[in-house]
């Protein structure tokens, strides 16, 4: 039977935010629906299942806060990958019995807002129809892949694999494998597969400035100290730190500090793994250049020692950095660099010999070589941030589409709703913390905010809640002030400001003051009943 209907509510994915709204909604006691495209929860984790694909925040705050959850759940690493996630939310669907409100299989293709009867009338591919008072996107920041066009892509006779649409079943022993790309993704593919290949081809256009993992096990014992004694704590100190992690920034002015407490500093943070020599840093890191490159000198005499070939050296930790350290998320790694001086491996800069064409064999640089391949993987990434909205046909209040409103920039108000889109929020998504942050971290904090948003809304009769265009370009221009601030902008190449994306306009995409200044503008705007929203009484309850 073809499922439609009518909603309160209408969630567009089912990862993190998408089935946190769902549990909270159902407390209000509305009905909410969920429209996923995949077969499964799990979000960005049902996706990216590559050799090697796993979280970059530790296990305990990379899960809901709620302690029905937390208390009967472990996981086994300190950095759990694909399969523990999805496992998870195989745990909260058996808790919470989500799938019952989830419709899988089904992409939204449009969403348009009725201004007479204050609906969003939402269609799915199939053609299904559905009608909601609000709709909630949580298609998060990485939901749209990217392939890059390059010229003979079609002649080629081998594999192609895109990480974010990686096969069930493969086998790369005894093949020769290229990936073309370095970011996050190319970083857990390499070091995972490069092993068990014949020969491992590595197209890097930019070096990654990765970090330690330090990864391990972490047995259940362990974790139930924890739970006893601080994953409380842990949940509440989220909101208090710059980026949702429990270590914070340091605000201490660098000309205050002595240059042996830097060094100490430094090496501290270096033992300690994972993000902290990011955002557990001073927090000049991101606006002052002499000391960002003290910082990359550290970073780069680390990895140096780790690589015995001098080429190689300048290839992945080069003298001169190729952007001010930071202002890229930097990838977590195990034995990246080490990879390197396998004999199996090769390193092609394509910044100096770019690629020219794929061909049946393989795939050719500008120098005229043919590198042969079996396999050719596409670690490129994602139309970061924005590409999930706009690659659905969504028109508010004027009629024209969210994509054509954007082609000129981003712009939204406390980056979660958007002037002529009335009732639509979304969640981790643009001009928000997102990826300055551990994901479930801002996550929690934006959709309770919403949460509370629609119970306001029920309890005062208001039937609409929209941005007006004067508090939306003050907070758009706030966040392109912080951005401005600091070296982001140095970075040629940075799905931060859109420039990964040939034609996209290059700007501040996240929120780049931290969770704390964040959520003070969202509940300041909530304690002063919405200021900064336009809202629309009814004459009867809705």
């Amino acid at each position: 039977m073809t499922e439609t209907g009518e909603y309160d509510v209408i969630i567009v994915g089912a990862g993190f935010a998408g089935v946190h709204q769902l549990l909270n909604i159902r407390k209000l006691g509305l009905t909410v629906k969920i429209i996923e495209a995949g077969e499964d929860l799990a979000g960005t984790w049902l996706w990216n299942k590559y050799p090697g694909a796993r979280v970059d925040s530790p296990m305990a705050i990379y899960q809901y806060s709620d302690p029905d959850l937390w208390r009967d759940w472990s996981f086994t690493e300190l950095y759990p990958d694909w399969r523990e996630i999805q496992a998870y939310f195989r745990y909260v669907d058996n808790k919470f019995d989500v799938k019952r409100d989830v419709l899988f299989n089904s992409r939204v293709v449009s969403a348009h807002w009725n201004d007479s009867d204050d609906r969003w009338t939402v269609t799915v591919e199939d053609g299904r129809v559905f009608q909601s008072q609000f709709i909630s996107l949580c298609t998060g920041i990485a939901s749209k892949y990217h392939l890059p066009e390059l010229r003979g892509m079609e002649s080629f006779k081998g594999e192609v694999h895109h990480s974010s649409r990686w096969p069930e079943k493969y086998h790369f022993e005894g093949k020769r494998v290229g990936v073309i790309g370095t970011g996050a993704t190319g970083v857990q593919i390499i070091q995972e597969i490069a092993p068990i290949v014949d020969h491992l081809t590595v197209f890097q256009r930019t070096p990654n400035l990765a970090l330690p993992m330090r990864q391990r096990k972490v047995s259940v014992e362990e974790q139930a100290r924890l739970k006893k004694e601080l994953y409380p704590i842990f949940y509440g100190r989220r909101y208090q730190t710059f980026s949702g992690f429990l270590y914070d920034v340091d605000p201490k002015p660098i000309a205050d500090t002595t240059p042996e407490e830097l060094a100490l500093g430094f090496e501290e943070k270096w033992a300690k793994g994972g993000l902290t020599f990011w955002l557990g840093a001073y927090a000049e890191l991101f606006s002052n250049q002499q000391f960002n490159d003290e910082a990359y000198a550290f970073w780069r005499k680390k990895v140096r020692e780790r690589i015995s070939d001098p080429e190689l050296q300048e290839k992945l930790a080069p003298m001169k950095p190729p952007h001010p350290f930071g202002v890229k998320r930097p990838s977590l790694e195990q034995r990246y660099f080490e990879v390197y001086s396998q004999p199996n491996v090769t390193l092609v800069d394509i910044s100096k010999t770019a690629i020219e064409e794929i061909t049946p064999n393989g795939l050719k640089t500008h120098d005229g070589v043919e590198h042969k391949l079996d396999v050719l993987i596409f670690a490129t990434g994602f139309d970061m941030v924005t590409g999930g909205i706009t690659s659905i046909d969504i028109r508010g209040q004027d009629g024209v589409s969210i994509k054509e409103k954007w082609a000129d920039g981003v712009q939204s108000y406390l980056g979660v709703a958007s002037a002529t889109y009335p009732n639509m929020f979304w969640i981790y998504g643009p001009q928000s913390p997102s990826s300055f942050s551990n994901g479930p971290s801002s996550i929690e904090l934006t959709s309770e905010w919403i949460i509370d948003c629609i119970r306001f809304m029920k309890a005062n009769n208001i039937s609409s809640i929209v941005p007006t265009n004067e508090a939306q370009h003050a907070y758009s221009e706030h966040l392109n002030q912080l951005g401005s601030a600091g070296l982001w902008s140095e970075a040629k190449t940075s799905w931060y400001l859109g420039s990964n994306i040939s034609g996209k306009k290059t700007q501040m995409l996240q929120f780049p003051g931290g969770i704390p200044a964040y959520a003070k503008l969202c509940n300041d705007s909530a304690a002063k009943g919405y200021h900064g929203f336009d809202l629309k009484r009814s004459s009867a309850s809705t």
